[in-house]
């Protein structure tokens, strides 16, 4: 009597354990999949946090992520795509801000809402963007550059221009506020 007791309670120790592992490592998952969103998600959201169509604490982004921390205690990381690198320029007249890592919610520039003709050429002087833009209401131009290449970037404004070379290599900076319009 007492060895069938002892086994049912081993058995009903096992069930509980190995249903708290199955709860637990399915919340895991789950925690995994609302990290891991396709690419062109990722993108929207940058956008929609620099618009401030999403709000957060502060959101920034590296070269290779979105980190985004909430009003309450919780903090995302997402990855961004592996072959496009995202850059934000503000174009400037008379002052800027030291900067390297966006910051989304926090970084603004003096140029807001002003139309640039932006021009990108890759290291062997192809053309990788040349078109009218207009800077966000942050004062800054958010672009989507293939990644592992160096370019220079051009912006004009009303006569004047700035231009700049910048990388998308892992580590670069992701806020480019060093465009002196002159």
């Amino acid at each position: 009597m007492k060895r069938k007791t002892i086994l049912t309670a081993i058995g009903v120790i096992a069930v509980a354990a190995l249903g708290s592992y199955f709860l637990i490592t399915g919340q895991a998952d789950k925690q995994k999949e609302s990290n891991a969103i396709d690419a062109q998600s990722i993108k929207q959201m940058a956008q929609d946090y620099s618009v401030g169509k999403l709000s957060a604490k502060s959101a920034s982004i590296t070269s290779s992520q979105l980190i985004v921390d909430g009003d309450t205690a919780d903090s995302k990381t997402y990855d961004l795509p592996k072959d496009e690198f995202f850059v934000s320029i503000a174009p400037y007249v008379n002052q800027t801000h030291p900067c390297e890592i966006h910051s989304l919610t926090g970084c603004r520039g003096e140029m807001s809402e002003q139309e640039f003709q932006v021009n990108v050429t890759d290291a062997n002087g192809n053309t990788v963007l040349d078109q009218k833009m207009t800077s966000q209401a942050n004062g800054f131009i958010d672009l989507w550059l293939p990644r592992e290449q160096t370019y220079l970037v051009q912006v004009s404004y009303d006569g004047k221009t700035a231009e700049s070379e910048i990388s998308t290599f892992d580590g670069d900076q992701t806020c480019i506020t060093t465009l002196q319009l002159s």
